[in-house]
């Protein structure tokens, strides 16, 4: 069960980094363009605020049955870097992450200026993906 999790939580990343970084562009390139805020960009931006959510779950699920994860926690792991990246930095960094593409999709639904809504969901999913890149274990990520 752990492994097939692991595997699930390491390639849906790719589709989470792929769905926020076309939503990122897409939102982008409606914003130069001085389009209108439509209920087509807010379901793109949709689809990044699902994927960090799904991603989540699953890395939740795994943080809890991993060996790695939440019963490896003690002072003497957290000396090891790649110890410490699993069990507190990785964990800790990416619900930030998340947490700030939750906010920008949020506040980009409400109505208003379009040019605010534009630059909400660019500015909350680039940090969110800004971070989310800083802690992925690239070492060891297949």
């Amino acid at each position: 069960m752990y492994t097939g999790f692991k595997h699930l939580h390491s390639y849906l990343a790719y589709l989470l980094l792929a769905a926020l970084v076309f939503s990122i562009i897409y939102v982008a390139i409606q914003f130069v363009g001085k389009k209108s805020f439509t209920d087509k960009v807010r379901k793109i931006a949709l689809v990044g605020f699902i994927a960090s959510h799904l991603q989540l779950l699953i890395g939740l699920v795994l943080y809890i049955i991993s060996p790695n994860g939440l019963t490896n926690f003690s002072g003497e792991a957290m000396s090891e870097s790649l110890s410490r990246l699993y069990i507190l930095e990785h964990p800790l960094t990416m619900l930030i992450a998340i947490v700030l593409v939750s906010v920008g999709y949020i506040k980009a639904k409400k109505p208003g200026d379009d040019a605010r809504r534009f630059r909400t969901i660019i500015i909350f999913y680039g940090l969110g993906l800004i971070l989310m890149l800083s802690r992925i274990p690239w070492s060891v990520w297949p």
